[in-house]
């Protein structure tokens, strides 16, 4: 049954509520989609904005969510480094909030993080007990919400990814398809290592998990979760060019024409981390997995969802 209270979609068939933030970003919009049976309260930035953290107690006390899933974020990761303040309102204080509301109520809260908390300076891919050392205003904003939702005590799953993207929203695969369509040549930095991790496995495995934790409840926990693999952002644009080409999209950009350059030569008001990757072992335990599925799988579904949509609209 499908109700809209006060411009919230709810849909209750579950016996647990759930209250999702952030339902316009690309994780939001998936855990949307795969939330439509349970007792669910989707709120976008209009309905629970988190850059006004002083309001957000009194809408859960409104709602009593048993279960807080908590996609929405910060991220515009340059932007924050002229931004600090609003970073920290909705990256610290209102996470602040919704965990020491969680403790109090006794609700479950999920909530996403990144590689962002690690400097990349580390030549394997990184365990979630290593230390944190954030280089940018955006890394350390999220490395200090995941410590306020430890400090309050509530249960918890923390949920650590990288390289994100969707078929909602903007990213990088769009990017690079919009700019392969108009220019013959492009530089992309071949010095960064990770893993494009799809929108769609973050929903799904978080689905997983809210499954394993209604048979048991779960222990709180932080996890890596990306795709398997790795790879440079040189060669992940060189592989959605290629495969764009393959599904028969007109270029003007061959993948032979991108130009493998330095971060030095590419800069950028926040630093980011050389080594993305991160060791995703300990939540593959935990769901019974050999591995995460490889990085082009999820890739590839992208734009070949994007590139549907632009034959639909074409024909349209």
């Amino acid at each position: 049954m499908v109700n809209t209270v006060s411009g919230w979609r709810r849909i209750t068939v579950a016996s647990q509520s759930v209250l999702l933030t952030g339902i316009s970003g690309q994780v939001g919009y998936e855990l949307h989609q795969r939330l439509a049976g349970s007792q669910l309260i989707a709120m976008d930035r209009s309905h629970f904005d988190l850059s006004c953290p002083e309001t957000l107690s009194a809408l859960l006390d409104t709602h009593q969510p048993g279960i807080i899933i908590n996609p929405a974020a910060y991220t515009a990761v340059d932007k924050a480094e002229s931004e600090p303040n609003l970073a920290q309102l909705i990256n610290v204080d209102s996470v602040a909030v919704m965990a020491e509301w969680a403790h109090r109520h006794q609700a479950l809260m999920i909530h996403y993080s990144t590689d962002y908390v690690f400097d990349g300076t580390k030549a394997t891919p990184y365990v979630e007990t290593d230390a944190t050392h954030p280089l940018s205003v955006y890394g350390r904003s999220k490395c200090q919400g995941e410590v306020v939702i430890r400090q309050s005590g509530c249960r918890h799953i923390i949920l650590r990814t990288s390289w994100v993207a969707g078929f909602h929203g903007n990213n990088f695969i769009k990017t690079i398809i919009r700019l392969a369509q108009s220019r013959e040549s492009l530089n992309v930095v071949a010095d960064q290592w990770g893993a494009p991790t799809s929108a769609a496995l973050i929903a799904k495995v978080t689905m997983d998990l809210l499954a394993l934790d209604h048979a048991s409840p779960l222990d709180s926990n932080t996890y890596h979760l990306t795709a398997s693999g790795e790879t440079t952002w040189y060669d992940y644009a060189r592989h959605i060019v290629r495969r764009a080409q393959d599904a028969g999209m007109e270029l003007k950009l061959q993948p032979d024409a991108m130009e493998a350059i330095a971060s030095a030569a590419y800069p950028v008001p926040a630093p980011r981390p050389k080594n993305s990757r991160l060791n995703c072992e300990r939540l593959q335990r935990r769901l019974g997995l050999a591995c995460m599925p490889p990085w082009q799988e999820g890739v590839d579904a992208i734009i070949d969802n994007i590139l549907s949509q632009s034959s639909h609209g074409a024909n349209s």
